[in-house]
């Protein structure tokens, strides 16, 4: 048949495709596929990564034409959709290199050019290691000095005691995120497992939350108060969803992605206070904890939890969650990253540390990188310097590129852009044209068809609102803020020419 025509290998004997056809023409699919799309884990189907959707398969075709010569209005494609950060040209951080190097290769550390305190660091770590080699597997909830490392860096930012056996590295954050919500999904019909996610979120949460079979639960965040939580909304997506399923876990980003905002002491200890009354499992994603500008100040879930007193520190449930890939490091390839659980119930402890078992641990690599970014250079070692030095100048930059950006956003006619408190993003809502909309409707959102046609016209990649969810009738676009200051300039001059241009098209 016509498969086996397109797909016929060319050593494949021509006789013995055709039989197989004949077998599926006659009835007799023995010598079909076991495994189909319509036989296929129903919930796999259903997840959806707007991220890594089909806007950036059309932007890697493009790169791919550009290459081969094809004339294009543009000379490169500008991936703003993902936050990679040395992708987009962040250098890495010198000490962080040279001890993974190290690590990597041991026979470097009889090389004269890397500083004492790296040859130290790299030491102390390959002794954790199985055979003193990186390449080892570690134990499954981490190498037992680095969870120790990540209990003092707790310590130190909140305040109050960690535990290291709390402690689960894990391959970056996605991971860790992944487990605990496999702990927490039960239950059939309305008994089924219900988990508060905001709108917008991250499409890692409804992707996961499609794959376990668990019900998303929607909570809107307020745009008109620099996308805020507000509990009577936490309260109303509560009550609803009881109607049909069993809230128990409420997720909450901060600082945002992919809104920016950074929620206040106040804000946070409303949200704990709302937990525990409701009992619910709280899981706080804490991965852009650094990535905090202007006036605004990151206020852990764990410190704002213990400083509220025993009634909450005691009860409340709680995971939080860090990695290596955002913040000052951008190290995304390494996959390090923990989740520290508070008040698990110690059965149930047992029983996460089993399932992280089955996947034998995380990268030991990335266990290495996490170490140096909870333990970096102290004030008296001889890399101290050029790491502050370089820590500073990556946030700095990343501060003033979020003012840019909100900033001329808001010059646009149509676009209305938020203050970027925090994280590497902007979620600016646009006023797209009736028309624009009406001609969007044969089978796509009308921001993605706006980001489409920006990506064909201009070159920019961007993420549709409708990716990470959106209110109804308002339509948004998520865009990284860490291409270099002056690509960034010429980002956000392309999109709000396009968006002019785009507006006049369709007001006619």
């Amino acid at each position: 048949g016509e498969w086996a025509s397109r797909h016929r290998s060319e050593a494949e004997p021509l006789g013995v495709l055709d039989n197989m056809s004949q077998h599926v023409v006659n009835g007799d699919s023995s010598c079909g596929k076991v495994l189909t799309l319509d036989n296929m884990n129903p919930n796999v189907k259903r997840v959806e990564y707007a991220v890594r959707g089909p806007i950036v398969l059309r932007a890697m075709q493009l790169e791919k034409e550009l290459k081969e010569g094809a004339k294009k209005p543009f000379n490169e494609v500008i991936r703003a959709n993902i936050g990679d950060a040395q992708a987009m040209g962040q250098k890495p951080i010198t000490f962080f290199r040279q001890v993974m190097a190290l690590c990597s290769y041991p026979e470097l550390l009889e090389d004269d050019k890397f500083p004492d305190d790296a040859k130290q660091r790299a030491r102390r770590i390959l002794k954790a290691c199985g055979g003193s080699s990186i390449g080892a597997y570690s134990a499954s909830q981490g190498i037992e000095c680095i969870r120790q490392d990540v209990s003092r860096y707790i310590e130190k930012r909140d305040g109050f005691a960690s535990n290291p056996d709390n402690i689960y590295l894990s391959t970056g954050a996605s991971d860790a995120i992944v487990t605990i919500l496999k702990l927490l999904v039960a239950g059939e019909g309305s008994n089924r497992t219900g988990v508060l996610i905001s709108i917008p979120q991250y499409p890692l949460y409804s992707a996961t939350l499609a794959d376990l079979g668990a019900v998303q639960v929607n909570y809107y965040l307020n745009e008109d108060s620099c996308w805020s939580l507000d509990i009577p909304e936490l309260k109303r997506a509560v009550t609803e969803a009881r109607q049909h399923c069993n809230p128990r876990v409420l997720c909450i980003i901060n600082p945002g992605n992919p809104t920016g905002q950074v929620q206040s002491k106040e804000c946070i200890k409303n949200v704990i206070r709302f937990a525990k009354e409701e009992r619910l499992f709280l899981m706080a994603d804490e991965v852009y904890q650094d990535n905090v500008y202007r006036d605004n100040e990151f206020h852990s879930f764990k410190k704002v939890l213990f400083e509220m007193g025993s009634e909450f520190s005691s009860t409340v449930e709680l995971a939080s969650f860090h990695s290596t890939s955002k913040c000052y490091m951008g190290e995304c390839g390494f996959r390090g990253g923990y989740v520290e659980v508070i008040n698990l119930d110690p059965g149930v402890k047992a029983q996460l540390t089993k399932l992280v078992s089955v996947r034998l641990c995380a990268p030991v690599p990335g266990q290495a990188l996490l170490d140096l970014v909870v333990n970096p250079p102290q004030p008296d070692e001889p890399s101290h310097a050029t790491f502050m030095k370089e820590r500073t100048t990556v946030l700095a930059n990343l501060a003033e590129k979020a003012k840019l950006t909100e900033e001329i956003f808001n010059t646009v006619p149509g676009i209305k852009c938020n203050p970027v408190q925090g994280a590497m993003y902007t979620f600016p809502q646009i006023k797209l044209p009736q028309k624009a909309i009406n001609k969007a409707k044969a089978g796509q959102e009308p921001d993605m068809y706006y980001c489409m046609r920006l990506l064909e016209e201009e070159g920019i990649c961007l993420v549709p609102g409708s990716g990470f969810g959106q209110r109804k009738g308002t339509f948004h676009f998520r865009m990284t803020i860490l291409p270099p200051t002056e690509k960034l300039k010429i980002v956000l001059k392309k999109i709000s020419d396009f968006h002019v241009r785009f507006t006049k098209e369709f007001s006619e």
